[in-house]
């Protein structure tokens, strides 16, 4: 990537971060993990790894008296998702963050606040709804969605299927504002863009792996992307359809401020195959990352253009963009959850995973469906909607032993 400014990511995760290799004007702070160990060794010179006895958000590793010594006041930063916490943070350690602002974002993906942010579009993309207090949603016979103000991963998502498990969310969050809305059921995809000065630039298409056992015990939380299969499930109607709502949402960011990565997750219904909107993700998606890599790896054998990452990068700090984003049709990852079943993953299935040509990041989380192991193919591993193909039933063997 081209560049004049320095600028270093401060992320709990490295995984987030090498969408881009590290150099002199690309850094990155992290804490010590041994799957983090690997990638500093390639780069020690533009990765600094802070141990401690628990792992670090954001906000502490930014409070670290090492990352105060490390970077000077002004330096430029990049996080995964900014929040009132991070800025506080910076503000404190003079730092200068170039993520959008945590009001925005919070903005936009809070499902109250969204509704009334996205205006016409909402109702032009969402499915029917409305917001209310809990106590007041009714009953009428029919499954539904309630959603919290926030969740994460599929966490602040429910499926009410009768009055009685209404019943009991009404009794426990009376008050709590909630979003009911139809009931959908389909595939899932997932768009990354970016909002740069100029232009908006929207990537690639891929089909969302959700709620398949044994990866996660959430049927709502997302555990993989397959480029693949996308062009398989949606025809080239669909694509653009799904293309032109991206670049819609797009538009509107671009008015509000915003500028860099957000992400579209969208749901087609298997009975009137119309589709929907179902989450703006306003924050660099978790796939971007892999995509990026599929993407450099696209342009090795002759493809031209801009990863996601860099398109990423070069809007936050305001450089020109005059490259597309590099279309990727194949490639794949899944990811392990923290699960009732799975608190951990031994180093032997990681081995065996490794052997067998895939790319595995690890995580030291704890907490329930937090990530554990991410699983990476540069081929599909999906046959159709939550069916594996050969490979993905490998990956499912391997894990499940």
């Amino acid at each position: 990537m081209e560049s004049s400014s320095k600028i270093t990511y401060i992320t709990r995760d490295i995984e987030r971060a090498i969408g881009i290799d590290p150099s002199s004007d690309y850094h990155i702070i992290a804490n010590k993990t041994p799957y983090a160990d690997k990638i500093a060794l390639k780069f020690p010179d533009h990765i600094q790894l802070i141990s401690s006895d628990t792992i670090l958000g954001t906000r502490e590793l930014m409070e670290q008296a090492h990352t105060s010594n490390l970077l000077p006041q002004g330096s430029v930063a990049l996080v995964f998702k900014n929040t009132a916490r991070v800025e506080e943070a910076a503000a404190k350690t003079g730092l200068t963050i170039v993520n959008p602002k945590a009001s925005l974002s919070e903005t936009i993906e809070n499902k109250m606040s969204q509704v009334e942010w996205l205006g016409e579009l909402g109702k032009k993309y969402l499915p029917s709804h409305v917001v209310m207090p809990t106590k007041k949603v009714t009953w009428t016979g029919e499954p539904f969605i309630l959603q919290w103000a926030h969740g994460h991963t599929g966490g602040g998502t429910v499926l009410v299927s009768s009055e009685a498990e209404l019943k009991a969310i009404q009794t426990k969050f009376p008050y709590r504002m909630a979003r009911r809305s139809v009931y959908i059921k389909g595939p899932s995809f997932t768009v990354n863009a970016i909002v740069a000065a100029d232009r908006i630039l929207v990537g690639n298409v891929s089909y969302q792996i959700t709620g398949i056992k044994p990866f996660t015990d959430n049927a709502f939380s997302t555990v993989g992307n397959d480029w693949a299969v996308a062009h398989t499930l949606l025809d080239p109607s669909e694509l653009e359809y799904i293309e032109t709502m991206t670049r819609d949402i797009g538009k509107k960011l671009n008015i509000s401020g915003w500028r860099g990565l957000y992400g579209v997750d969208i749901i087609r219904d298997d009975v009137s195959k119309k589709i929907y909107l179902i989450e703006i993700n306003a924050r660099q998606p978790a796939s971007t990352t892999f995509e990026s890599s599929l993407q450099k790896e696209r342009r090795s054998q002759g493809a031209r253009g801009l990863t996601t990452f860099e398109a990423h990068l070069r809007a936050l700090l305001g450089k020109p963009i005059d490259q597309d984003l590099i279309p990727i049709t194949d490639g794949a990852q899944i990811v392990q959850r923290v699960t009732s079943i799975t608190k951990s993953i031994p180093e032997n299935i990681i081995s065996a995973l490794e052997s067998d040509g895939y790319r595995v990041a690890t995580y030291p989380n704890t907490d329930m469906n937090e990530d554990l192991v991410r699983i990476q193919s540069d081929k599909g591993i999906m046959e159709s909607h939550n069916e594996f193909n050969s490979k993905g039933k490998e990956i499912l063997k391997i894990i499940s032993n």
